[in-house]
């Protein structure tokens, strides 16, 4: 019979869903739960809007369009939400690091989380006749909107003058350059079809106007690919780096049964050719791989 899994954090904000083996990113399970939102009795009239932090692959971005509503892209940082949820602007989000939220709470909820899938598994199974699993819920996901392909590096106990030093040589020879220098300086001119733009993340809250700069890095490919280099305070000792990346497979993908270590390859490798992560800091692998 098909599994349902769920995991948490010691407080119970973060959350995991699991299939039977089958592992459900953190995009995604937002991007679903945001989709199927009518499933849950609370939003059976309908969301208001979405948002996910700018880290998080665009999954939930794609729902919003479908569903005609707002989606917001805000800085790391739960109280950029609670922001928008008190002006009635967003309805559901979440953020990579497995946090997911609703309006029902300022803060992000895993044990809500679990039961909007358990929701929406009862729900679907209803409608099927029969017991549907979370493969099948996921996948029909991907054939509606396509898949996001999400990995990230994390650098741990980094010296903050290594840290510091390597997001100033983004800043100097990547923010803001044409597309001829950002492909030089990753070393690819072709990969996800040549690079597009690089820019330095700055949030305007649309509530009260209330600026954040220097948010992270996103360096954009023409495919929609991307990847995001950001420095972590989380970290109990040196600084943290963060490198995430992103890939797109479309609605019509031939196979979305790929590995994402294997197919965002070519974005890691242009991404630690940009970086300079292991000159810089003499860091030859990430610490944590998620």
């Amino acid at each position: 019979a098909p599994t349902f899994g769920a995991a948490g954090d010691g407080d119970g904000d973060r959350n995991m869903v699991l299939g039977d083996n089958f592992f459900i990113s953190p995009a995604d399970s937002l991007a679903i739960i945001a989709d199927l939102h009518r499933c849950i009795p609370y939003f059976r009239e309908g969301i208001r809007g979405l948002a996910r932090s700018m880290p998080t692959c665009a999954a939930v971005d794609r729902v919003a369009q479908h569903h005609g509503v707002q989606c917001y892209e805000v800085p790391t940082g739960w109280k950029y939400f609670g922001n928008l949820m008190d002006d009635g602007r967003i309805s559901i989000c979440g953020e990579e690091s497995f946090g997911t939220g609703s309006v029902h709470i300022r803060e992000k909820d895993g044990l809500w989380a679990v039961l909007a899938w358990l929701n929406i598994l009862a729900a679907q199974s209803r409608d099927a006749g029969r017991v549907v699993s979370v493969r099948e819920v996921v996948e029909a996901h991907w054939r509606k909107y396509g898949r996001h392909l999400a990995l990230r590096y994390d650098y741990e106990n980094v010296s903050a003058e290594s840290a510091n030093a390597m997001m100033e040589h983004m800043t100097q020879n990547a923010v803001g350059k044409d597309a001829a220098a950002l492909a030089a300086l990753c070393g690819n001119a072709s990969c996800a079809g040549g690079p597009k733009a690089c820019d330095s993340f700055t949030y305007v809250d649309p509530v009260d106007a209330s600026v954040a700069a220097n948010q992270g890095l996103r360096f954009m490919f023409n495919d929609g690919s991307r990847f995001v280099v950001r420095l972590s305070g989380t970290g109990s000792v040196g600084a943290t780096i963060r490198v995430y990346f992103e890939g797109y497979l479309p609605a019509d993908a031939p196979s979305f049964d790929v590995d994402p270590k294997e197919s965002l390859a070519p974005i890691i490798a242009a991404a630690l050719h940009a970086t300079q992560i292991a000159r810089l800091t003499g860091r030859e692998q990430p610490t944590v791989i998620t």
